[in-house]
């Protein structure tokens, strides 16, 4: 798409939001509605198209990315009603006789820069808010998942006007295009060195951004943690989608004593969920393209493979991999994995993994098992995370009652629910001063008796 028409839609989209068509409730709740019907009737095209892109099968399609999304905008068809509504707020006596109150106000014309991991959940949950908070958006999904992207813009052009939502596909010159035009928000869910050029060419329009982005999220496993369960939940969290997600536990810290015992309940898991031979598999999902398979075999050190280590390239897929003994210095351990490799390194107490969590780049979840609560509640006060669990992995993300985001490094801002409308909107804070009646002492000259009494007020 060249540059004259992406120009061209942003500036009908602001033409848009300025005439106030997008401000009532009950119009969004409406295009909330419509957008809800137009996914459930394409489900099956939306689920064939994460399949082509991912390898994912139907099942992990809808309870990963088509579900959450529907839950997302149930979620806020029954509140965006209350959130959109002005808060009255205590008026300091000072300011006699008025009434203060904050009123949500829709940002304007959005951007939202999805990924391809998840390609139908990271653009849709966004433009659910997005839409709910009462914007106009532009979407741009990622080039590299152009099977899903497809049936999105289909989806949207269906419901919408491009003067309300509009679909803009393509690679990197669709990108570097729309990071030039003026947008009142941008919403980007992808990659560090990414999320800093795009919030250094918002920032020459001094434009808010939200970034979701990633880094190397670990988990703590202390030796007080129920090893079957652990392992059960660890696998399902680190080898959903192949290992592409941005919230997968990237690294385990486990105490040198209970290694071993991980070991062998994390074999037993990967074979109970994904069989003996899991590229065989068909719910089993695949790499995104060779590049990223190629990348990810490469940091597989086979001397140190506990269990899988297999991959076939026709099929782009890699086996649910353990490594073990792992040290920082082992290139696995220099950038995000992103795929379906779990090395673990050792150490000797929980306080060593503290030490380690917080002296490494803020990571966006963080999870840790352990059945000693003090041990837990130590994890989750001493380290800066973005969002976690305990005894659990991922599940932190699918709720509408929380925010999801990171933090430092890992990213900034969040979204779902109440604090994605709270992301999408501006909150203005508005005094309705009373003409009945005017105190003077505010006024030149001032007076002692009134400095008097302002002093009394403002202690």
């Amino acid at each position: 798409m060249e540059r004259e028409e992406i120009n061209k839609i942003v500036e009908k989209q602001r033409e848009y939001f300025l005439s106030g068509a997008t401000l009532p409730a009950g119009f969004r709740k409406k295009a909330l509605d419509n957008l809800k019907k137009a996914i459930q009737a394409k489900e099956e095209k939306i689920a064939a198209a994460i399949k082509k892109d991912l390898g994912k099968s139907r099942d992990e399609a809808f309870f990963c990315e088509i579900g959450l999304t529907l839950s997302e905008i149930t979620y806020m068809q029954k509140h965006l009603k209350r959130y959109a509504r002005e808060k009255r707020v205590v008026t300091p006596i000072a300011q006699f006789a008025s009434r203060s109150f904050v009123k949500p106000m829709p940002y304007g014309v959005t951007l939202i820069m999805s990924p391809w991991n998840y390609p139908f959940l990271l653009t849709m949950e966004p433009l659910v808010d997005a839409l709910a908070a009462g914007n106009t958006v532009v979407v741009k999904p990622s080039a590299y998942s152009p099977a899903t992207s497809e049936v999105m813009k289909e989806i949207l052009e269906e419901v919408f006007s491009s003067e309300y939502v509009a679909v803009v596909t393509g690679g990197r010159a669709e990108n570097t295009c729309l990071l030039q035009e003026k947008f009142d928000y941008i919403f980007f869910t992808g990659s560090q060195s990414v999320g800093k050029e795009v919030m250094a060419q918002a920032a020459k329009n001094l434009t808010p951004v939200t970034l979701e982005l990633g880094g190397k999220s670990p988990c703590i496993v202390d030796k007080s943690a129920n090893m079957k369960l652990a392992a059960k939940r660890i696998v399902f969290g680190k080898y959903l989608n192949c290992g592409q997600t941005c919230v997968a536990p990237d690294y385990i810290l486990c105490e040198k004593s209970v290694q071993e015992q991980l070991v062998v309940a994390l074999k037993e898991e990967i074979v109970k969920q994904y069989g003996e031979t899991p590229i065989t598999n068909p719910t089993y999902g695949k790499m995104i393209n060779e590049k990223h398979f190629a990348r990810v075999c490469g940091l597989i050190e086979k001397s140190k493979v506990a269990h899988g280590g297999n991959s076939d390239g026709s099929l782009l897929k890699i086996e649910p991999t353990v490594l073990r003994d792992v040290t920082f210095h082992d290139s696995i351990m220099q950038e995000e994995i992103f795929g379906p490799v779990l090395p673990i390194v050792t150490i000797e107490n929980v306080d060593e993994a503290i030490s380690i969590v917080n002296g490494r780049q803020k990571p966006l979840a963080l999870y840790v098992f352990g059945q000693d609560k003090k041990v837990t509640k130590k994890v989750m006060a001493r380290c800066t995370f973005g969002g976690g669990c305990i005894n659990d992995t991922i599940i932190h993300l699918a709720t509408s009652n929380m925010g999801f985001g990171g933090v430092g490094e890992s990213g900034m801002g969040a979204y779902h629910g109440k604090v994605g409308f709270d992301t999408f909107s501006h909150k203005k804070s508005i005094v309705d001063k009373k003409t009945w009646m005017d105190l003077p002492m505010r006024y030149q000259p001032y007076r002692k008796l009134y400095m008097k009494l302002i002093r009394m007020v403002l202690r």
